[in-house]
């Protein structure tokens, strides 16, 4: 598939894809400890991806659901909830990696963004796709991928 050619996937698909990258990093951070090189390596790479993807899926899926009446709600509700993980992130960040409570509040951000995954893989990835044709389905996952990719290289 050359770079000039739509994706073939749906932005549901597109979303899962850092959906489980955010999985597998938390589930590494909190195996991590104290003040070490593993643990900021990791604690960074997440922080990336979770403000990369709530960007680009705030713009791609939810600014668009936000227009039908059937999926508005559900919409709002991951906002607030990407704005609840924003701040455990920021919570980390004011914290000491050596700190016993840096790997309680790192648990507490896994706890959530865990529940909030599953919420949008089991709920809102549903009801989003009654809502939205199969063209936008597509072409919001051509919108998500590059958005990601010009976040990720900014």
């Amino acid at each position: 598939m050359n770079s000039d050619m739509k994706s073939d996937m749906t932005i549901f698909e597109a979303l899962r894809k850092s959906h489980d990258e955010q999985r597998r990093l938390l589930g590494m951070l909190v195996q991590t400890e104290g003040d070490s090189a593993p643990r900021d390596d990791l604690f960074n790479r997440l922080k990336a991806e979770l403000a990369n993807h709530a960007g680009a899926e705030e713009r791609a899926l939810y600014i668009p659901m936000m227009e039908h009446d059937m999926t508005q709600e559900k919409a709002r509700h991951s906002v607030a909830e990407h704005h609840e993980i924003d701040e455990l992130v920021e919570k980390l960040e004011a914290t000491d990696y050596s700190s016993s409570a840096w790997l309680t509040t790192a648990k507490q951000l896994e706890h959530l963004v865990t529940h909030h995954l599953e919420e949008e893989e089991q709920e809102v990835f549903q009801l989003a796709g009654r809502a939205l044709d199969d063209a936008a389905k597509h072409t919001l996952a051509d919108e998500y991928l590059a958005d990601m990719k010009a976040r990720e290289t900014a």
